[in-house]
């Protein structure tokens, strides 16, 4: 297994956007590091530049995230790397987005309904993560770089799911 550091990143295009441009270097928690970035980078996106075609953006960044994922976890030789976060970036985006952008104390329960359910894994995320594992030692091909993105925006569904609900309880209670 090839360890991730920032010589490995800038060694090619792939490993950058995979590894979240540095963000999934983190020593610990790179789900966790991925996730800030991508809600910085969400922030910063829509203060400097106004609303984003965010749809669109996770999109492209979807198809991209393929190549990228698989080929970093080509040459990392592990089928899901924990140090790949472009799938977290992806589905924060999608998470805030179709969130309508709440206010940063609802974004913040979002982050953390969005870590429990990526990194916890339960029902349909396990499941979902499950769909595309390469077996031990085969090859790691496009299958397993959607796998990456997959169980990630099952979590982002599972987190807008309990938003929903949660939006629902408040409308009844008020």
């Amino acid at each position: 297994m090839q360890r991730p550091t920032l010589r490995f990143m800038l060694g090619h295009p792939a490993r950058w956007i995979a590894l979240g441009f540095g963000s999934g270097l983190a020593p610990k928690a790179p789900g966790t590091f991925g996730t800030l970035w991508a809600w910085g980078i969400y922030a910063l996106a829509e203060v400097l530049c106004g609303p984003q075609p965010w749809g669109w953006i996770v999109a492209l960044g979807t198809l991209l995230g393929v190549w990228a994922c698989t080929r970093c976890a080509q040459h990392m030789g592990v089928a899901d790397p924990g140090a790949i976060v472009w799938d977290e970036v992806l589905a924060f985006w999608l998470v805030l987005w179709l969130a309508g952008t709440p206010v940063l104390w609802q974004q913040a329960l979002l982050f953390g309904a969005f870590r429990y359910f990526d990194a916890a894994k339960p029902g349909p995320v396990r499941w979902a993560d499950g769909l595309f594992k390469a077996e031990r030692g085969g090859p790691i091909g496009w299958r397993q770089g959607l796998g990456i993105l997959l169980d990630d925006f099952v979590a982002a569904g599972c987190t807008l799911g309990v938003w929903a609900l949660a939006l629902l309880a408040l409308q009844r209670w008020s």
